[in-house]
């Protein structure tokens, strides 16, 4: 009965993930190009050759840099900002329920409406520029080749943040109220509760919480479509997912995206695998 009631869930992963990862390794080891149905085109075997151009193709060295940046920058911030956060709106204050819809409702507002919030703060003439006055950077924050990154990795933990919040406020639920009192009791303030009763308490939170940035920021693609024109200023902001979209769509060379994008699948794994082992360790 469990494998029946299960079935149908197998068959959505198997088809919609399972089959496209499968199809994409092939691509990835043949010269693929999109026909019309039909057609017949030759897909020769060409190996390595499609790993090979991607990882010495300086543009695609450089989007990795660039989620790079990015993850150094948005994991840190969401795990401590969404944790510290999540903490504070644990408590009994005033106001707990607005403050916690309205951590939430840049998470579910469409991105093309933040993002406009976004550009009017931190455009060339936006607000923050008009603010800062002479101590505005110039070029500006998102046609700045220095600071475009780290202001989509800001854009995109703000975002998403409130996520992530109420991931943290599950756990914190969960944390027996005597373990704080028995802390009280022994003369904790609320630095070594935090530490000695809140932090063991979200471990399990924790790992995914950072597991979910590190996809998260792995498949990063509408943030730099959106705020920086596709990967400006001069592909600055460039990332794998946005290089295997030009790739195998506009330039119909679905092998080396297809490349691309198990190089990336085999990094993402990597780094969650260490940080499990970092996060959920005695």
């Amino acid at each position: 009965m469990g494998l029946l009631l299960s079935a149908p869930y197998a068959i959505f992963i198997a088809a919609v993930f399972v089959y496209p990862l499968g199809l994409g390794v092939w691509i990835a080891f043949h010269e693929y190009s999109f026909a019309a149905p039909g057609a017949q085109v030759d897909r020769p075997f060409v190996g390595l050759d499609n790993f090979t151009r991607a990882l010495t193709d300086p543009v695609v060295l450089a989007s990795f840099r660039h989620v790079a940046v990015f993850l150094v920058i948005n994991v840190p911030l969401t795990v401590f900002g969404a944790m510290l956060l999540a903490t504070a709106l644990n408590r009994a204050v005033r106001g707990m329920t607005f403050f916690r819809v309205a951590y939430y409702v840049p998470y579910i507002t469409a991105s093309v409406a933040t993002v406009t919030v976004w550009l009017f703060m931190f455009g060339e003439q936006g607000v923050v520029n008009a603010a800062l006055g002479d101590l505005a950077p110039s070029p500006s924050w998102l046609v700045s080749s220095v600071w475009a990154m780290p202001m989509i990795a800001l854009y995109v933990t703000w975002k998403q943040l409130g996520f992530f919040i109420l991931l943290y406020l599950a756990s914190l639920q969960n944390i027996p109220r005597e373990l704080y009192e028995s802390a009280r009791t022994d003369g904790a303030g609320w630095w070594h509760s935090f530490r000695a009763v809140t932090l063991p308490g979200v471990r399990p939170a924790t790992a995914l919480v950072a597991t979910l940035a590190i996809i998260t920021g792995a498949n990063l693609f509408t943030e730099p479509y959106l705020l920086t024109n596709g990967g400006g200023p001069n592909q600055a902001s460039t990332t794998p997912v946005l290089l295997i979209y030009q790739q195998a769509i506009q330039q119909n060379n679905p092998g080396r995206a297809a490349a691309i994008g198990i190089i990336l699948v085999v990094g993402v794994l990597l780094l969650a695998w260490v940080t499990r082992r970092i996060t959920e360790r005695d």
